[in-house]
């Protein structure tokens, strides 16, 4: 694991404020993009201050490119299930302590924490006894895993900035304070958005995650069903959504070896780096459970979603884990209604997946429902006029 050792220290500019310094924690790659625009937005608010401004951390690509001084690189830290994160266990504790050190070395004016809760938690009790203000950015999923850290997360925490509306309910009977500021995926989508593409009802698109475990345990299903489709709709092509080479490399390899037992499968097209226009270009989707989700929402794109857990993290999970509002994909828990189908565990298999994925093909009977209900999550989600999630969330960091 690279660590990043090189220490820049504070100073006094002549004509301007004394610095502030920021460090922000990201281990997977969702928080490595808002933990690089949320770097872009406090560097606006300290130029305004006319102040300077030093921000270091944990990070990956995003962040690094957005100039942010990484201690430890966190592309392949986003690992989920109990089973996977012991096999690198070893691995995180050494970063833990790596980090413990510099922060106390630096001595930040605070730390902004984003997501990753396994991690993140106990990073925040650390820094709650050396007295460094900790905020969070992205609450960790305690309405999942159950409430018996929100008294935790209440002693440690100075501020929490949630993205999805239902969240300050959940944190209203505590003494921490936690404010909706909106989604900043509304932003980011409305951005890229290209009015030239047109929705293509004959492309399929897959999205079978951004974790080797993900594809792992989903792509082979949706191999399955892609041999089926291909039968009955024949018009359909097929292309595959990795967020990175690795991953499309290792999508690859599995395709390639699912061919040579079947035959029958058609042409896939693996594209890297590209989610964003093929969210807005393909007709319907099959995809892996995750901030994807909410992406192919607000972009307008129909899916079946599923997920896989190994077999002691399923176990663990039967006994701990409520789901929250009776669903596990986070556009239903938005919604408070089954917009996506959703299919768990066995049920993620060819003879499930068919038919929900044929109810959502233009001119199937769930279409235009699915339709109008992702138009509705988006709406809940904030408008990309009113100012910025990010900035929004920068501005109440930065006081």
């Amino acid at each position: 694991m690279p660590f990043t050792t090189k220490i820049k220290s504070g100073r006094r500019i002549s004509g301007r404020k004394a610095m502030k310094k920021f460090w922000i924690i990201a281990g997977e790659a969702s928080g490595d993009i808002y933990g690089a625009a949320l770097a872009q937005e406090l560097r606006q608010i300290a130029a305004k201050n006319n102040e300077e401004i030093d921000i270091a951390g944990m990070g990956g690509k995003a962040m690094m490119e957005a100039g942010i001084r990484i201690k430890v690189d966190s592309t392949e830290l986003g690992v989920i299930g109990i089973f996977e994160v012991l096999k690198s266990i070893f691995t995180f504790i050494k970063i833990f302590f790596y980090l413990l050190n510099e922060v106390k070395k630096e001595r930040p004016d605070a730390v902004i924490l984003i997501d990753y809760p396994g991690f993140n938690l106990r990073f925040a009790k650390k820094l709650y006894r050396l007295g460094i203000p900790v905020y969070w950015y992205v609450s960790p999923q305690v309405w999942v895993w159950g409430k018996k850290r929100l008294p935790i997360l209440a002693k440690v925490c100075a501020k929490m900035l949630v993205i999805f509306p239902f969240e300050e309910e959940v944190y209203a009977k505590t003494a921490l304070q936690a404010k909706f500021v909106g989604h900043p995926l509304v932003d980011v989508i409305a951005k890229r958005k290209d009015p030239a593409i047109v929705r293509d009802p004959n492309s399929f698109l897959l999205l079978p995650g951004s974790r080797k475990g993900e594809i792992d345990r989903l792509l082979v299903p949706m191999l399955d069903t892609v041999v089926e489709l291909h039968k009955k709709y024949p018009d359909l092509y097929f292309t595959l959504a990795a967020p990175r080479e690795k991953i499309a490399e290792s999508c690859r390899e599995k395709i390639a070896a699912y061919q040579k037992k079947y035959p029958g499968l058609p042409e896939i097209s693996i594209v890297t780096g590209n989610t964003g226009k093929l969210q807005q270009s393909a007709g319907t989707g099959l995809a892996a459970s995750g901030t994807v989700t909410v992406e192919c929402a607000l972009s307008g794109l129909p899916l079946v979603v599923g997920y896989k857990l190994n077999f002691f993290t399923l176990l663990l999970a039967r006994i701990l884990v409520k789901l929250f509002r009776g669903f596990f994909t986070m556009v239903n828990i938005i919604a408070d209604k089954e917009v996506y189908k959703e299919l768990l565990q066995w049920h993620f298999c060819t003879k499930e997946i068919l038919p929900a994925v044929e109810d959502i093909l233009p001119g199937g009977k769930r279409r235009k429902e699915v339709e109008k209900d992702m138009e509705r999550v988006a709406s809940m989600l904030g408008s990309a006029s009113e100012l910025p999630a990010l900035r929004r969330a920068a501005i109440e960091l930065y006081r």
